[in-house]
């Protein structure tokens, strides 16, 4: 296993390695930028170094980003119901998501 981090975005967190393709909610920016991830938990060097946990983050480390796609998530479908009153609605919902490609894990 090798050198991996774990980030917080978008109110979630996600271990993330270099090279990996890593779908989060909606980042600004434009395919092609560059975006860091500053909340970093969790920094782990693989099995010679000891991994190092934050107090909330962990100081100076971050994990800089390649955004490889804007677009939309599955739809989702929300259905409400009460028996026995005609009671029913249906919606649909596709969330706003970006593709990362992990480019590098600083510490």
């Amino acid at each position: 296993m090798g050198r991996y981090a774990v980030v917080k975005t978008g109110g979630k967190q996600y271990r993330v390695a270099e090279g990996e393709l890593l779908d989060v909610e909606r980042l600004g920016g434009e395919v092609g930028a560059t975006v860091t991830l500053d909340e970093v938990l969790l920094v782990s060097g693989g099995e010679e170094e000891q991994a190092r946990i934050g107090t909330p983050v962990v100081e100076q480390a971050e994990v800089t980003a390649e955004i490889v796609k804007q677009g939309l998530d599955k739809k989702i479908i929300v259905f409400k119901k009460k028996r026995r009153k005609g009671y029913k609605r249906k919606q649909g919902h596709r969330q706003m998501q970006t593709t990362l490609r992990i480019v590098e894990i600083r510490t």
